[in-house]
């Protein structure tokens, strides 16, 4: 238990690839990547309109998120008491408190004071104090929170308060203009790749599971690899790019109704260091970018396939 209690803020736009990792497999995960995504998006202008989508009753609030409160404790009690494979396989590396804090603090990040944006790493400690919100973009913020967490706690959550939470939001986004993500410098491979996953056949899950299987032996030099790639994706200034590909992988491996236990079982690490490896393809050292993307190649082909 106490490893869990110190991953609470863990989430953020530099740690994508757990991030992803979790919503991949909670039941509410591409709801919440898609509010993570166009909040990637959001500028100034936009701000008005999503905060004038939520009404002035603070009370209904407070009485919604008594309800995200105890659907949250229920969360971490069913993690803590995790006993069924089907259990662990959805339970999260990090919080609603974490998911929260990466929303507000990373994505959200230009809206605190006159500072410019920047990625910020996984250690809120280790920050500067900010500077205050404008009421506006402190409104905004509390509308994408509330959908947010209505879709993190998605299972946990009655019909009508993850209605009610996510209603703003809902009425927010139809006055939104729909802008495309820079995926960064190798944008084409990255959609390509993406577009590939969110239409996989039953033949290439299964050749996805025995690559998997396969590469498991070798993740003691993975894992290095992906961290490689992640501080070159931060050095690069491409932490915002990286994390919405990262988020746009959840919502393909949905649109292809690849197995929870699959993403679990080495899936999702596979297509998640190889969507990694895309971002900074043209500043990785040969021998990372082979270790994260061979796996792929092998299960699925070349990407102009």
């Amino acid at each position: 238990m106490q490893v869990r209690c110190r991953l609470v803020a863990m989430y953020s736009l530099v740690s994508a690839p757990v991030l992803g990792f979790d919503l991949s497999r909670l039941q509410g995960g591409s709801a919440a990547a898609d509010v993570l995504l166009h909040g990637l998006t959001l500028t100034q202008s936009d701000l008005d309109a999503v905060a004038a989508a939520r009404a002035d009753d603070d009370w209904d609030r407070a009485d919604l998120w008594r309800d995200v409160d105890a659907a949250a404790q229920e969360r971490r009690t069913a993690v803590a008491d995790a006993g069924t494979l089907t259990v662990i396989e959805r339970a999260p590396l990090g919080t609603l408190d974490g998911l929260l804090h990466c929303l507000r603090y990373d994505v959200l990040d230009w809206t605190w004071g006159k500072r410019p944006a920047q990625p910020t790493m996984p250690a809120p400690h280790a920050r500067a104090p900010r500077q205050r919100q404008s009421p506006v973009a402190s409104k905004a913020t509390g509308v994408l929170s509330d959908a947010a967490a209505a879709a993190y706690l998605r299972e946990l959550l009655s019909d009508d308060s993850r209605r009610r939470l996510s209603a703003p939001w809902t009425a927010a986004v139809r006055a939104l203009p729909e802008r495309e993500h820079d995926l960064g410098p190798q944008a084409g491979d990255v959609r390509r790749l993406l577009t590939r996953v969110g239409a996989l056949t039953r033949t290439e899950m299964q050749q996805l599971n025995k690559v998997t299987d396969s590469a498991r032996p070798g993740l003691s030099d993975w894992a290095p690899a992906v961290h490689s790639a992640s501080w070159a994706v931060f050095l690069s200034g491409r932490v915002r790019s990286g994390a919405a590909a990262q988020l746009l992988l959840v919502q393909a491996l949905d649109r292809s109704g690849v197995p929870v236990a699959d993403r679990a079982g080495g899936v999702w690490n596979l297509l998640s260091g190889a969507v990694q490896a895309l971002m900074v393809r043209d500043l990785l050292d040969s021998a990372t970018a082979r270790r994260l993307l061979d796996p792929y190649f092998t299960a699925m082909g070349p990407l102009a396939s």
